[in-house]
């Protein structure tokens, strides 16, 4: 009996497996499904997982006794057909398939839709290593786009309070499980894009593979490649993997772990800066000790070079270069001053010789004038005639001629006057 005060929770979930155990139908069945977040409890020898299909999921337990008889060990993927009956799980209030047998079918219809999808969207180069963008050292900003009331955002908010509060966070609210998530996802990524953070958390917290698939869908994962801002990926758990995942810049295990790596600590940052200030000094101790040779090494050189000793080096050449000259001039002069007077000496015989032959010359010419000299003759009673003009008259008829002649004798002249002939 109910009565005004109600049931219990147990009673409640002792109703509905009765009515279950009273269905045969759900005493003896085999379900086709896809297994996921498949779990062998080592300890117990148990295995856990669900299996599901496009529209829902069921969860499974098949104890150690029926592990041990099973033909295949199944994984995340297959497509199997698993025996069993149904029961409700009172402590909780669910009710599972608790398998006896479990045979294979094939790969799972969903896993390998992704795998295709994962293919794709490789060969064009969204999961590329060469195009991941470093984060910056302390972003000025970051946004966060998961569930505002999911795990992953107290975990994110409580991680980066204590690493450094001073960076602000912007929430993007998304939905990050069921129908149309992976819609949400994509289009808060393009919102945190035009925002003024510097770097993108998409985090949700733990769950099974079908809680997380929405981050698989091919709109998230074109969302993230075509980010113009570093996106760091914290979905569920380091077990869990997904292609938003692969396509973000940098994966994080947990959304605490992604906060851990978009948020630096404030005291690793001082530590960091001390640590580079200790540097810092130690290399400018050492450039400065580095520069003092250098510039010792150069004084000591600029001593060696300077203008006073060259110039003491170049007048001590000069010196020797002018004993050297003076000795080479006076030899040579020596030399020449010899040259010279050999050269007069030679010089004044040539002209001895010069003189004497023009003397010989000379006296053989005067012999010869003076044999045919006019004046010789005249001397011998001979005279010469001339014309008023002064013109030499050689004949007679020239005489005839002119009246005023003149006779030229040996010591001189006398004027004589003709009768002129017609």
């Amino acid at each position: 009996m109910t009565g005004d005060a109600g049931i219990s929770v147990s009673e409640l979930n002792l109703m509905v497996s009765e009515a279950i155990r009273k269905d045969p139908r759900t005493r003896s069945l085999t379900v086709r499904g896809e297994v996921s977040g498949f779990k062998h409890h080592i300890a117990s020898g148990h295995w856990y997982f669900s299996l599901k299909d496009p529209e829902s999921a069921v969860s499974c337990v098949m104890f150690r006794q029926n592990t041990l008889r099973a033909k295949i060990r199944p994984k995340d993927g297959d497509s199997v057909l698993a025996d069993g009956y149904v029961e409700v799980y009172a402590a909780q209030g669910k009710y599972q398939l608790y398998v006896t047998g479990i045979r294979p079918v094939g790969a799972g219809d969903l896993y390998i839709r992704l795998e295709e999808l994962k293919r794709k969207l490789a060969a064009e180069g969204l999961f590329d290593p060469g195009r991941k963008r470093p984060l910056p050292l302390s972003p000025n900003k970051v946004a966060v786009v998961t569930s505002q009331s999911g795990a992953a955002l107290h975990d994110i908010l409580n991680v980066s309070g204590m690493r450094n509060p001073s960076i602000p966070i912007v929430l993007i609210p998304v939905s990050v499980q069921g129908v149309g998530a992976g819609s949400e996802i994509a289009a808060g990524i393009r919102k945190a894009n035009d925002t003024e953070a510097e770097v993108i958390i998409v985090a949700r917290g733990g769950g099974s593979a079908e809680d997380l698939w929405c981050f698989n869908d091919e709109a998230v994962v074109r969302a993230v490649a075509a980010s113009g801002k570093p996106v760091v990926s914290g979905v569920g758990h380091e077990v869990d993997i997904t292609l938003c995942d692969l396509a973000a810049d940098v994966r994080a295990s947990t959304p605490s772990n992604a906060a851990e790596i978009v948020f630096p600590d404030r005291r690793e940052l001082s530590t960091r800066v001390r640590l580079i200030r200790s540097s810092l000094l130690r290399a400018q101790a050492g450039r400065l000790g580095e520069t003092e040779l250098r510039l010792q090494e150069f004084m000591r050189k600029l001593t060696t070079l300077s203008p006073e000793k060259r110039i003491l080096r170049l007048t001590a050449g000069t010196e020797v270069m002018r004993e050297r000259l003076t000795s080479l001039m006076r030899s040579i002069t020596e030399t020449k001053q010899g040259e010279v007077k050999t050269a007069a000496v030679m010089l004044e015989q040539s002209l001895q010789r010069r003189l004497t032959d023009a003397q010989h010359t000379t006296n053989r010419l005067r012999e010869r004038l003076t044999a045919v000299n006019p004046a010789a003759v005249l001397n011998r009673g001979y005279a010469m005639v001339y014309s008023g003009e002064e013109k030499l008259l050689t004949s007679a008829a020239e005489a005839k001629h002119h009246r005023e002649m003149t006779l030229q004798f040996a010591d001189g002249r006398v004027r004589v006057t003709g009768k002129e002939e017609s």
